[in-house]
């Protein structure tokens, strides 16, 4: 990229300034010996005048048109010659053709009315044809100069010279700044091309701080804050791997511990080696809702593919949940209410939702005081339906309400594993309620008690995107 930019940086600005003067060069040599040109044109028309109203043509002479063409022509190093239309050459500064007859290409050319400036960079002089015409535009001669450009060549080239260090230094300087900016604009890149491989080898600590242009300042800002996003999700990761083996391996641990004791003793009493083979599968069983819930978190990561969607009604869906815990909340005293305030139709998963609905309910349960109450509430709108699960519970502290729905994150760990819970349920609702392009949010205060507020669109799509926000959650 350095080298690219560099030579980029070269190109539009060094070769710009090279081709630029290679062109002014000769576009001034060549202007200036065509103001020349030019200047002597004009003087020939005014002389013009002076040799038809003089007869000058006709052989009539005049001292004074001899003395001034002899100054105009000594000023440029010239030459001047006045032909008449027989070809006979009237005046030559010079002296030499004065009298004789000089018929060649040029001065045929002339009397057939053709007017030619011509350049000749050999002997760097310059000719100019003035033809002489009366009133009646008919030809009557022509005058020739000739005229010496050594002078303006002389200049060109002192100036020339003078340009052409003045444009070398310009370019070296050029030079060093393309340098120097390439050197600055590729910098940062290389830092943060340090920075990608660094956390490529698992240096998630080393912060990015790039000075310079705001654009660069704002990579660096936005490299930093995907940094630490990598970073939680590599310690999220690493937890989670953790937990799993953890948690997989803590069933089969307690049932090894159970079959062992059974194996060393001898004579084990009959309500012993029941007892212990009652607890081999309750730790069966826990080992099998953890897989199950394992298995169901892969299954819904697919996305929306493994939804079955069905338009029903979500109050049954509410009934349906409610009726297996309601035994689990009588036995631990708990009241279990459900308001129904309307009959609300929608597109949704059935299973998954009862799934998810049934997670926060028994966790309400689960974590509530003997004699307190769960509320299941149910409400729509035109576009959502609400569902809204409050207690009376324990609580949940605030500093811990931005995780409880990471996988295996538990806020008490030793009051979850004597519930028996997995710490996927929330996950899993989180997941369910995502799938259905819904979202759930929870507020609790510690001792008082905690609500989640669920809100999914009546209407199911596809293509639709998880969106955040409303009034009513």
């Amino acid at each position: 990229m350095y080298g690219r930019l560099l030579v980029s940086l070269l190109a539009l600005t060094v070769i710009p300034v090279i081709v630029l003067q290679v062109f002014y060069s000769s576009y001034l040599i060549s202007n200036i010996r065509n103001n020349r040109m030019q200047l002597v044109r004009d003087y020939g028309t005014l002389l013009m005048e002076d040799l038809l109203t003089s007869d000058y043509l006709e052989g009539n002479t005049s001292e004074l048109i001899d003395t001034e063409l002899r100054n105009f022509t000594g000023l440029y190093d010239g030459r001047a010659l006045i032909i008449n239309s027989s070809y006979l050459v009237r005046f030559d500064t010079y002296g030499m053709l004065t009298g004789k007859f000089m018929v060649t290409k040029a001065s045929i050319l002339a009397m057939q009315g053709s007017e030619e400036d011509y350049y000749d960079p050999l002997t760097d002089q310059a000719s100019v044809t003035c033809v002489i015409k009366d009133d009646n535009e008919e030809i009557k001669g022509f005058i020739l100069f000739f005229v010496s450009c050594s002078d303006l060549t002389n200049t060109y080239s002192s100036l020339r010279n003078t340009t052409i260090i003045v444009i070398f230094v310009f370019v070296a300087i050029l030079t060093l700044l393309s340098f120097a900016l390439a050197r600055t604009f590729t910098r940062p890149f290389e830092q943060l091309g340090e920075s990608i491989n660094r956390i490529s080898e698992g240096n998630f600590d080393e912060n990015v701080n790039l000075s310079g242009f705001t654009e660069i300042e704002t990579i660096s800002a936005a490299f930093n804050k995907m940094k630490g996003s990598l970073k939680h999700l590599e310690e999220t990761r690493q937890e989670f791997v953790s937990n799993v083996s953890h948690e997989l391996k803590t069933p089969l641990t307690s049932m090894k511990v159970l079959a062992d004791s059974l194996n060393t003793q001898d004579n084990v009493p009959l309500e012993t080696y029941k007892d212990f083979m009652l607890d081999i599968g309750s730790e069966v069983d826990r080992e099998n809702r953890i897989i199950n819930d394992l298995l169901s978190l892969v299954k819904m990561d697919q996305g929306e593919s493994q939804l079955n969607i069905a338009n029903l009604t979500v109050n049954e869906t509410l009934e349906a949940v409610l009726k297996p815990l309601r035994p689990i909340a009588a036995r631990k005293g708990v009241e279990l209410r459900f308001d129904n305030n309307r009959i609300v139709l929608a597109d949704y998963d059935e299973v998954k939702l009862n799934i998810a609905i049934s997670n926060l309910v028994e966790n309400a349960i689960k974590y509530n005081i003997a004699g307190g109450w769960v509320h299941l509430s149910l409400d729509a709108d035109e576009t959502y339906f609400y569902i809204t699960v409050e207690d009376s519970g324990i609580g949940i502290p605030e500093e811990y309400q931005s995780r409880i729905f990471e996988r295996f994150y538990r806020v008490d760990k030793t009051r979850s594993r004597e519930t028996g819970g997995t710490g996927l349920g929330l996950a899993i609702t989180k997941e369910v309620i995502e799938l259905h392009h819904g979202n759930i949010k929870v507020s609790s205060r510690e001792d008082e008690g905690t609500a989640f507020a669920v809100r999914i669109p009546l209407v199911y799509k596809p293509e639709e995107e998880n969106r955040s926000g409303g009034d009513r959650i």
